[in-house]
């Protein structure tokens, strides 16, 4: 009898042993979500390697008018932003992509003596992008081994093409939002580096992208940023 009692006991007390082990060792940790997922804040890591891309967001045009405030340029109906994903890390974090693509169409110009757009390009691709976590999840963008962030304009106008080539001297800086899953930019400041004398001296460049889809998936997932 008194054999049993003390088993008894025995097991008790290993019972409330492993009860007081600290949660860490019962149980392994959560793994920490990636800085870009698909499927909400707790799906899946975007792989390294996949395509991300984005239209206009629905209703939006992107611009490249000759000042901040006004109105006067290039006016595009049709974009499309890809990139390909270079470092995805645990959050918090900044993930990093490379831009391979920023193609435009349909595009119109409001500028006295520019009778139509034949092209806006972008050139010096790839450009490195970071999609930070912190704060207003900003976006930054930097020229690649090519050179720095370049537009060019091709227009028809009375007298003749005209060729116009901007430059961007620093960042190209913007905001992710996870309500729309897109990426938005704000009158990104550009200086002619090239072209008819005839060009406006400066540029500013604005648009509005979403939703980005992780089109390497089936299905084509939109992506939040964590």
């Amino acid at each position: 009898m008194r054999a049993r009692t003390h088993l008894t006991l025995a097991a008790a007390a290993a019972t409330l042993a492993l009860g007081a082990l600290p949660a860490s060792a019962a149980a392994p940790p959560l793994t920490a979500a990636a800085v870009l997922t698909t499927g909400g804040a707790a799906g899946s890591a975007v792989a390294v390697g996949d395509v991300l891309a984005a239209p206009l967001a629905a209703g939006t045009k992107a611009t490249f008018y000759s000042t901040a405030t006004g109105t006067t340029g290039v006016t595009c109906a049709v974009s499309q932003y890809t990139s390909r994903v270079t470092a995805n890390p645990a959050a918090p974090g900044v993930a990093t992509a490379a831009l391979t693509g920023q193609t435009f169409g349909s595009c119109t110009a409001n500028v006295t003596g520019v009778t139509s757009v034949k092209s806006l390009t972008v050139g010096n691709l790839p450009y490195t992008v970071s999609i930070s976590d912190a704060a207003g999840l900003p976006v930054t963008m930097n020229g690649g081994t090519a050179g720095p962030i370049q537009a060019t304009a091709v227009l028809n106008s009375w007298f003749g093409t005209l060729t116009c080539t901007y430059q961007l001297s620093g960042s190209f800086t913007g905001a992710a939002d996870n309500t729309t899953h897109g990426l938005a930019f704000r009158n990104e400041y550009f200086v002619k580096s090239g072209g008819s004398g005839l060009c406006p001296g400066e540029g500013y460049f604005s648009a509005s992208y979403g939703p980005v889809a992780d089109t390497s998936q089936a299905g084509g997932p939109v992506v939040h940023v964590n």
